[in-house]
């Protein structure tokens, strides 16, 4: 295995935290230190996890670290709901960044 950085998984996360970013940044205001927050944090902790498993040298800690990034994935996809219920994202936000969201998933699953 070469890098973190060879890995498809990581690189679609890369992509889901800018879009995140992106996203969170039209949110009301008073949530910038509630779900604006808990979004970013859980988005920028799957990519953080594969980094530091894939740098482990071992492939039983590089699982350990994938699953750490799966429960961060499903914790995004739970937040992301919620935001979309609340109306805080358009159908078209939605879609978008679930899709990112479901992708990561499979991967990491896989």
């Amino acid at each position: 295995m070469g890098t973190h950085k060879d890995l498809d998984v990581w690189k679609r996360s890369i992509e889901l935290v800018t879009t995140v970013y992106r996203i969170t940044s039209e949110f009301p205001k008073e949530e910038i230190f509630g779900l604006t927050n808990q979004i970013r944090r859980a988005s920028i902790s799957i990519p953080s996890n594969i980094a530091e498993g894939a740098a482990r040298n071992s492939d039983k800690v590089f699982i350990h670290f994938l699953y750490i990034a799966l429960g961060s994935q499903q914790e995004l996809e739970t937040q992301l709901l919620i935001a979309n219920n609340l109306s805080f994202l358009s159908s078209e936000q939605y879609d978008k960044v679930n899709s990112q969201v479901e992708t990561i998933g499979k991967q990491l699953n896989g």
